[in-house]
């Protein structure tokens, strides 16, 4: 029978210096994330404007969430603007990658324009882009209108007013994908391709071969928060579309639909039970994720 051995004072330091390492980002997951998601939790079955006491209500924030249709059309929007804005953004930020990884003159500085999008307020981005959209001085509508070409109503017409907004979108989020892609690319072994163009392979036939299958785990990372991000989206509807604009219920998505509900009416219970239904989709997305990665990310 084997005796267990005491700890000695050299490994009991290093794990306290271990411990001490990680306790501020413990601290801060508990005081910024797990606190406020646990008293969102609680109150969610209550009736509560902010100031007085919450009051307990079972779940009828819940049930009047089922019959809610403006809920559900930002549920429905937000959907959709997911499902255009994920894989769109991840494609560019590919082809983005790709082309940032060439050795060229001048590449630091290729890098750092495609990155500015990512580290500019979205206030000033929203902004911007709602004047490029404007349909009589925006410069959009003069390209167009130059190359005799149909000319929108960008954020007045129903019909591409979320499209509008996905574009945004996709602008600025390709900085940072491709930033984390380019990571990956860079970590791919040289060795792979000089034995590629050995055996004669073409230019495409080592990126759907190599390239691809072996970028495979900055592509699975990517996809895990564009998804999580795109279920968060907010700043740009905000912005982009305003409180009084008529077509607001087009692009009205989940959590401007906290926001309104929480900060504008002061029903906080209901706001916090939407935002515990979207923490489910995301939870049960993410999970879906994680459980079928292993059929397509390929490791080293």
């Amino acid at each position: 029978m084997k005796q267990r051995r005491n700890p000695s004072k050299l490994s009991i330091r290093e794990a306290a210096w271990g411990y001490l390492f990680i306790l501020p980002v413990v601290l801060g997951l508990a005081i910024f994330y797990m606190v406020p998601s646990a008293a969102s939790l609680f109150l969610s079955f209550t009736a509560w404007d902010g100031m007085s006491s919450p009051v307990f209500n079972g779940i009828d924030n819940f049930a009047q969430l089922a019959a809610d249709g403006k809920f559900t059309r930002s549920l429905l929007n937000t959907l959709l603007y997911t499902i255009a804005t994920v894989p769109l953004s991840i494609a560019f930020a590919v082809i983005l990658a790709v082309l940032l990884n060439q050795k060229i003159k001048g590449m630091v500085l290729y890098r750092t324009l495609y990155f500015i999008p990512v580290i500019t307020m979205p206030i000033a981005v929203g902004m911007v882009w709602k004047w490029l959209y404007n349909s009589e001085f925006g410069l959009i509508n003069f390209v167009l209108g130059t190359l005799h070409l149909p000319q929108p109503n960008w954020l007045f017409d129903e019909k591409f007013a979320l499209f509008s907004i996905v574009i945004v979108s996709v602008w600025t989020s390709i900085g940072y994908n491709a930033v984390i892609l380019l990571s990956g690319l860079q970590g791919i072994s040289a060795s792979y391709y000089e034995a590629a163009s050995l055996d004669g392979a073409g230019t495409l036939y080592r990126f759907f071969r190599i390239t691809l299958p072996l970028l495979t785990p900055s592509l699975f990372f990517v996809l895990v928060m564009s998804f999580i991000n795109s279920f968060q989206v907010f700043d740009l509807v905000f912005i982009m579309m305003g409180q009084q604009s008529s077509l607001l219920d087009s692009t009205r998505t989940v959590v401007y639909n906290i926001w309104e509900d929480g900060f504008k009416y002061f029903n906080m219970g209901y706001a916090s039970a939407q935002a515990f239904i979207l923490f489910i989709i995301i939870l049960v997305i993410t999970a879906f994720q994680m459980y079928f990665q292993k059929r397509w990310v390929h490791y080293q």
